[in-house]
C-alpha cells in the first residue's frame, strides 16, 4: 500500500495550552491545542506576553459574524524563539521576537512583492482563519506558536516585551498611515481622535515625528493624562462647541481611531484646506458625510489597515529610538474575562497585556 503524505492535522504534533472562546458568549477558558511541527521556513516562539486588542473582543463575541469556534484570539504576540527551521536566516533560538495580525500570505502577488502583505488577497490573519494547510489559525492567548519567518519581527533590545507587544497591532496601525499620508513631518499639526489603545500610541508617534499633537476626545477626564503623561500639546473636547470652533481649520491631518458612529462634519471641519482624515477604527454602521465637508476645502477621507512586515519592523526600530511603548496593565491569564468586561466599558489605560509566560499554565492547571 502507498503511504499517503501526512495530513495537515497529523503534522500538528506539538501540544500547547491556550485560552479559547467556545461560543458567542465570548467566555474564555483553558483548552489543550496542537501546533504544527517546525517547517523549513518556520520560527517556533515561546509566547511570553500577548496584548488584548479591541478586535479580540469583537471576534470572540462574533460581532463581525465570521467566528469559528473554538477561537483562540490574540495578535499582539511577544516572546522568544525556541527553534527555527533549516532555511531560516533572520532568527535563532533566544531572539526576542513578535508576531502581529497576520501569520501568512500568498507571498507572490503584487502587494506581497512590494512589502504590503497586509493587502494580499490571500492574507492569513493570526487567528480565526483557515490557514494554507487547511487548519484554523490560533492566536496568541497560548503558550507557543509556529510562524513563517517572514511574519516574525525582532524586538529591539531596549523595548520591554510587555510594553512592546501592543505595538504589533496598535503601533503599526497608526504608524503606517502617518508614513504614507505624510503626517510625519516636524512642525505639522496632527489631530488624534479617540484616546484608547490606538490613540494613545498615535500621540506618542506623533511626538516622535516632531509634530504638534492635539487629542480630540469626548472624555474630559482624559485631558490631564493626555497632556501630562502622553505628551500631547492640546486637548479638544469634541462635545464642547466653543473648543471645537476654536480648533477649526487648524490641523494638517487627523488619525481617527474611534469605533463609534459619530458626526463627521464637525471633525472634518478641524482640518485645514487639503487636510486628511485617516480612518483606522471600525464603527459598526455606515458613515454619513455631507459632500461639502470634503469638497469645499479639498479634503481627503482615507482608510488604513495595519501595515506590511517591512514597515512593522521599521516602526519597532523607530519606537526604540524614541522610547515609544504602550501604556499597559499587565494581567494574569485567570483575569482575562474580567479584562474583556472592562475593555467593553473602555476601563483600561490603555492596553491590557496578558502575562502568558508566568500565568497561563497555572490558570490551566487550576481549571482542571
Amino acid at each position: 500500500s502507498v503511504r499517503m503524505a501526512p495530513t495537515a492535522a497529523e503534522q500538528h504534533t506539538r501540544k500547547a495550552v491556550a485560552l479559547a472562546a467556545r461560543d458567542a458568549s465570548g467566555h474564555l477558558s483553558p483548552l489543550a491545542i496542537t501546533r504544527r511541527s517546525t517547517g523549513d521556513d518556520d520560527v517556533v516562539i515561546k509566547i511570553l506576553y500577548c496584548g488584548i486588542c479591541h478586535s479580540d473582543l469583537h471576534s470572540i463575541k462574533n460581532e463581525w459574524k465570521n467566528a469559528r469556534y473554538p477561537m483562540i484570539p490574540g495578535h499582539e504576540i511577544a516572546g522568544e524563539v525556541t527553534e527555527v527551521g533549516k532555511n531560516v536566516t533572520k532568527f535563532e533560538a533566544g531572539d526576542r521576537v513578535g508576531v502581529g495580525v497576520m501569520v501568512n500570505s500568498c507571498q507572490s502577488c503584487e502587494s506581497c512583492n512590494e512589502g504590503f502583505e497586509n493587502h494580499c488577497p490571500g492574507i492569513i490573519p493570526t487567528y480565526n482563519t483557515v490557514d494554507l494547510d487547511g487548519t484554523i489559525t490560533y492566536g496568541g492567548y497560548s503558550g507557543m506558536v509556529v510562524v513563517h519567518e517572514r511574519f516574525v519581527v525582532r524586538f529591539p533590545d531596549t523595548i520591554p516585551l510587555d510594553k512592546g507587544a501592543p505595538l504589533l497591532c496598535a503601533g503599526i496601525t497608526v504608524y503606517s498611515p502617518m508614513k504614507y499620508h505624510g503626517l510625519n513631518v516636524p512642525g505639522m499639526h496632527l489631530g488624534v481622535l479617540g484616546l484608547g489603545g490606538l490613540g494613545h500610541v498615535a500621540v506618542k508617534f506623533g511626538k516622535a515625528f516632531g509634530m504638534k499633537v492635539t487629542v480630540i476626545s469626548s472624555s474630559p477626564g482624559k485631558k490631564q493624562e493626555a497632556l501630562e503623561r502622553l505628551g500631547a500639546d492640546a486637548f479638544v473636547i469634541s462635545k464642547d462647541a466653543d473648543e471645537m470652533k476654536a480648533a477649526m481649520s487648524t490641523m494638517d491631518g487627523i488619525i481617527n481611531t474611534v469605533s463609534a458612529n459619530i458626526p463627521m462634519a464637525p471633525l472634518l471641519g478641524l482640518l485645514k484646506p487639503n487636510g486628511k482624515m485617516i480612518m483606522v477604527g471600525l464603527p459598526e454602521k455606515s458613515m454619513e458625510i455631507p459632500p461639502f465637508a470634503l469638497v469645499a476645502m479639498n479634503k481627503t477621507l482615507a482608510g488604513s489597515c495595519i501595515g506590511g512586515m517591512r514597515d512593522t519592523q521599521e516602526m519597532l526600530d523607530l519606537a526604540a529610538k524614541h522610547d515609544v511603548t504602550a501604556d499597559i496593565e499587565v494581567i494574569g491569564a485567570e483575569y482575562v474575562n474580567t479584562a474583556m468586561e472592562r475593555l467593553a466599558k473602555a476601563d483600561v489605560r490603555y492596553r491590557f497585556v496578558i502575562d502568558i509566560g508566568n500565568t497561563l499554565d497555572k490558570a490551566a492547571a487550576a481549571s482542571e
